[in-house]
C-alpha cells in the first residue's frame, strides 16, 4: 500500500491528492450510474431495501419540513421520504432536496421520478457534500446513505451538515460499517472481496469501480470512531443502530437548540 502523507488521502488502497480523489469518485459513479440500483440488489441480496426502510422509520418523515439527502443519487431515500409524507395527506408543504456530486446519478434519479409523475416534487442539485450550496440553518433533516465513505474530507462534510441544519435539526447516516460478530466478519470479508468485484465485472462490465467500493468500505471508520467524529462536528445525542450484525449501521444525531 502506498504511504499516505499530509497532502494525500486514500482512494481505496491508493494514495492520491484530495483533488484527484474527488475526480476519481466522480468517475466511479459515472461508470456505475446506469447499473447502480440493480447492482445494489445483487451485491446485498436485496437487504439494502430493509436497511433503508429502517432508516425511514427512524426519521419519521412529516410534512412541512425541509429534507436534504446528500449523495442522493438515484433517489432511494428521497422517494421513501416523499411516500411517507404523501400517506399523511399533508396540508403543509416542505422541500426535499437531492444533492449528488455526480450528474449522471442525478439524471438516473430524475428519470425515475419522471416515470412515476413525481419529477417536480424534488429539488435536484449537483454539488459537493463538503461545500453545500445551502443557507445556514435552512434544513430540518439531513440524510446521507452509502455516501459518506466516498467523501474526501469526512469531517468537513459533517461540519457542513451541522451548519445547514436548523437548531433541533436531525442528522442520519446509513453506511457500511464493521461487522460485530466473530467469524461473521471473516465470511463477509471473503464475500465482499471475491463476489462483489466479480458481479461488477459480469453485470456492469466494471470490476475496477466495484473493487474500489469494497476497499472504501474497509477504510471507513468503525462505528464508535464515526460517532466521535460526528460529535466533534458539534452534534449531540449521537446513537448507533447496527444492521445485519454491523455490516451496515445508522448513526443518528441532533443539533442543539
Amino acid at each position: 500500500m502506498s504511504k499516505i502523507n499530509k497532502e494525500s488521502t486514500e482512494f481505496g488502497e491508493k494514495a492520491v491528492t484530495p483533488e484527484e480523489k474527488t475526480g476519481l469518485v466522480r468517475g466511479v459513479f459515472d461508470s456505475v450510474a446506469d447499473n447502480y440500483d440493480i447492482m445494489n440488489d445483487l451485491m446485498s441480496m436485496g437487504i439494502h431495501r430493509p436497511w433503508k426502510d429502517t432508516l425511514i422509520r427512524m426519521i419519521r418523515p412529516k410534512a412541512g419540513l425541509n429534507y436534504l439527502d446528500v449523495a442522493g443519487g438515484t433517489g432511494d431515500i428521497a422517494f421513501r421520504i416523499k411516500k411517507k409524507i404523501n400517506a399523511q395527506r399533508p396540508t403543509k408543504e416542505g422541500d426535499i432536496t437531492l444533492l449528488d456530486l455526480n450528474p449522471n446519478m442525478l439524471s438516473v434519479g430524475r428519470d425515475r421520478a419522471m416515470n412515476t409523475g413525481k419529477g417536480t416534487d424534488f429539488n435536484w442539485v449537483c454539488g459537493n457534500a463538503e461545500y453545500l450550496p445551502l443557507e445556514d440553518e435552512s434544513q430540518d433533516v439531513y440524510t446521507i446513505a452509502f455516501g459518506l465513505r466516498n467523501v474526501t474530507h469526512i469531517d468537513t462534510a459533517l461540519t457542513e451538515a451541522h451548519r445547514i441544519l436548523k437548531p433541533g435539526g436531525r442528522f442520519f447516516c446509513l453506511e457500511f460499517s464493521k461487522v460485530q460478530v466473530p467469524l461473521m466478519d471473516k465470511v463477509y470479508d471473503l464475500y465482499s472481496k471475491n463476489v462483489i468485484p466479480f458481479l461488477g465485472e459480469k453485470i456492469a462490465n466494471d470490476r475496477e469501480s466495484y473493487q474500489y467500493l469494497i476497499e472504501s468500505i474497509r477504510k471507513f471508520p468503525t462505528q464508535e470512531l464515526l460517532k466521535r467524529r460526528i460529535e466533534s462536528a458539534g452534534f449531540k445525542n449521537c446513537h448507533i443502530r447496527n444492521l445485519s450484525f454491523g455490516i451496515a449501521a445508522i448513526h443518528s444525531a441532533s443539533k442543539s437548540h
